[in-house]
């Protein structure tokens, strides 16, 4: 609890009544919501390229003449779980810091560190300095999830907030896409020099942050953080002015629906604490299944696919970006396609049918593997049909933890579930699945493949017992903030 409030404090604080939420979901869809996804969405572009380039050229690194002495193994296990640790340890870091100062101000700094974290990856001499700022790189990213995620659903109408929320985090394999063609030439050594190519991929994705930067410059803040922190006049002209902007355009129908308010200015890590282990267990549990499950399959196995194709099919090194690239715009069209699904058919039906869906075929692929039907080729196309499902079910889990938990926490509760769903699956599993595909045994690979697909089973079991219908239904309604008078949990 902070100094300047109290429980007497909290009880006396402003009540207000609003229907700034409602205004809010009722708007229809606009060149400024456009605005908000290119200017908020685009950043998960840079991730996908940044874990896709860095997959792709673990071999090149390893190679003599890179200007770096380092090994694939320790750049696909050793810094690619630190990467990942990164990202864990940063999404708790700056998510509290957006819960209690904002999500606009937390989504520019955390660019702007993995802006300067990833210019510095591409001098490194060093594994150690290779080390470092893959870490950094993941510490900035890891807030975007929080920052981004809660701005994203407070901002996006009702009607839209699953299409909308599932598109952006999948265009994370827009980034991949880009980052597997942007291998192949980078370690092209007609083009440019063994020591230089892999350093110029980490330049430009420093270069793409601070255009990102300049757009965002143009997102508000949440009218629905600013009406809980006492800043209800900002939050007023803000919508006024989005309403203004809209409504000149198209008939803005009535909001329906009022929300009473007792305003404050933090919540203690006691608060969130019981919000999330308490008063929403079920929820809790569900987050975490999705998030394991997930993490496991994605920052496991695909950050070893190109060791993949080099031991087991002979693929040259710099030929992997082609069959990654392949597997990446399966993943886009995956929530591109299934998106509206999750606002008309349901969030109960579409996240546990992902979930199955993809782990039962990434069993099909592990059997296949397994008796030596696969090539390079086919063994793309499996996973191309596993990655269609479990992209939209990954992109899901983001979608269900930044919707159904208290604005309050929203920011913490996205970072919570992601950074121990993805401790678990996206620090052991690098290295775990960097000693199976090491070892070049079929088994140990199969086993990999196994153990992804048994996680995402399990997750889509329990989603299909604890999913939360919040398909079309406000924020408020699917979780009423703890500051809303007479707020209830599940």
């Amino acid at each position: 609890m902070s100094r300047a409030e109290t429980p007497a404090s909290r009880r006396t604080a402003p009540t207000i009544t609003t229907d700034i939420p409602a205004r809010l979901d009722r708007l229809p869809w606009s060149r400024w919501h456009w605005t908000i996804v290119v200017g908020l969405g685009t950043v998960w572009i840079l991730d996908g390229l940044e874990v896709t380039v860095v997959g792709n050229i673990a071999s090149r690194l390893s190679e003599p003449g890179s200007g770096l002495a380092i090994s694939s193994g320790q750049v696909t296990g050793v810094a690619a779980a630190l990467y990942v640790a990164g990202a864990c340890t940063g999404a708790l870091f700056w998510a509290r810091l957006t819960d209690r100062y904002g999500r606009r101000r937390l989504f520019m700094i955390t660019l702007a560190v993995y802006l300067a974290a990833t210019a510095l990856t591409s001098l490194s001499t060093e594994a150690w300095w290779f080390f470092l700022f893959r870490f950094l790189t993941g510490f900035g990213i890891g807030g975007e999830y929080a920052a981004i995620n809660s701005a994203i659903d407070e901002l996006i109408p009702s009607e839209h907030r699953g299409r909308v929320d599932l598109i952006i985090n999948g265009s994370f394999w827009l980034g991949a896409v880009g980052g597997s063609l942007l291998s192949i030439v980078a370690l092209d050594t007609a083009f440019l020099p063994e020591n230089l190519g892999w350093r110029l991929t980490f330049a430009l994705g420093a270069v793409l942050a601070l255009v990102i930067l300049l757009v965002r410059r143009h997102v508000p803040e949440s009218p629905r953080w600013l009406l809980i922190h006492g800043r209800e006049r900002e939050a007023e002209e803000i919508v006024a002015g989005i309403e203004r902007r809209i409504g000149a355009d198209a008939d803005l129908p009535e909001p329906s629906g009022r929300l009473e308010i007792r305003q404050r200015g933090t919540v203690t890590f006691r608060e969130i604490a019981h919000t999330l282990f308490a008063r929403y267990r079920k929820r809790a549990i569900l987050g975490f299944s999705l998030f394991i499950g997930q993490a496991f399959l994605y920052n496991a196995i695909t950050f070893g696919f190109g060791a993949i194709l080099t031991k087991f099919f002979d693929v040259p090194s710099g030929r992997t970006g082609y069959y990654f690239a392949v597997i990446a715009v399966g993943n886009f069209f995956g929530p591109l396609l299934l998106g509206k699904l999750f606002d008309t058919v349901g969030r109960r039906i579409m996240i546990s049918s992902t979930y199955l869906l993809s782990g039962v075929l990434l069993f099909g692929t592990a059997w296949l593997f397994d008796r030596g039907v696969l090539n390079a080729a086919t063994l793309t196309a499996c996973w191309c049909a596993v990655l269609f499902f479990a992209s939209a079910g990954a992109s899901s889990a983001y979608l269900t933890v930044s919707e159904i938990f208290p604005m309050e926490t929203r920011a913490m509760s996205i970072a919570f579930f992601y950074a121990l769903g993805t401790a678990a699956g996206g620090i052991s599993g690098p290295l775990l699945f960097a000693d199976l595909t090491a070892t070049g045994h079929v088994g140990d690979t199969v086993l990999a493949f196994q153990i992804g697909a048994a996680l995402m089973c399990v997750a889509g079991l329990v989603a299909a017992v604890l999913a939360v219908n919040a398909e079309r239904r406000g924020l408020e309604d699917v979780a009423m903030p703890l500051t809303a008078v007479g707020e209830k949990g599940e």
